[in-house]
């Protein structure tokens, strides 16, 4: 293999991209200047280098704590889990959620060898005892996975005296039914409202 086939295959790794995006990209990459291609080179050594896990709440920084569990107009009682880093800075653009979050690491997965000593579990039932957290708000994604993982974690927190929410489910506005997953329909029945 030569550095052309590796770069397409290192690309190709990445989730969404698939051989045929790998290779546009790489040769793309190939027609741009030196300068471009080594400061591209550059930023994700430098990425790799610097950013870590907050050792808080698990989003990916540059400093301990990272921004969110510093702020001191968060409110430190209410935590939001999600599965991933790129969950929670959606959720922070996309909302005035003004609590602070924890980030799992991923969801429960037997089947891919993924389970509770895999994810930040442990360090969320600490952040529960230690702290004064009045409610966590379940976040997982509407997978099968998503929902093991938050049923999973309710279940260890039932009896603590911390509130254990979930993220409404429903129907998407302007959608057809027929498009519309089991699972997110399956929720959409359960959480019914009455017409006034």
């Amino acid at each position: 293999m030569g550095a052309i086939d590796d770069l397409i295959a290192e690309l190709a790794r990445l989730p969404g991209i698939g051989r045929k995006t790998a290779q546009r990209l790489t040769f793309h990459l190939l027609q741009q200047t030196s300068d471009q291609a080594t400061r591209l080179a550059a930023t994700l050594a430098a990425v790799a280098e610097r950013v870590r896990a907050c050792e808080e709440c698990g989003n990916l920084t540059e400093e301990q704590p990272c921004a969110i569990c510093r702020d001191p107009r968060r409110d430190p009682g209410v935590l939001c889990v999600v599965e991933e880093a790129s969950t929670l800075a959606v959720v922070d653009r996309s909302t005035d959620f003004r609590g602070r979050y924890h980030v799992l690491g991923g969801r429960l997965s037997p089947l891919e060898g993924i389970g509770p000593e895999s994810l930040r579990i442990d360090r969320l039932l600490r952040r529960v005892e230690e702290g004064d957290v009045r409610e966590v708000i379940l976040a997982t994604n509407p997978s099968m996975e998503g929902e093991v993982t938050a049923t999973y974690i309710q279940q260890l927190l039932a009896g603590r005296a911390v509130r254990v929410t979930r993220l409404a489910r429903g129907l998407p506005m302007g959608g057809d039914l027929e498009y519309v997953d089991g699972v997110t329909l399956a929720h959409a029945l359960t959480a019914r409202q009455e017409v006034p």
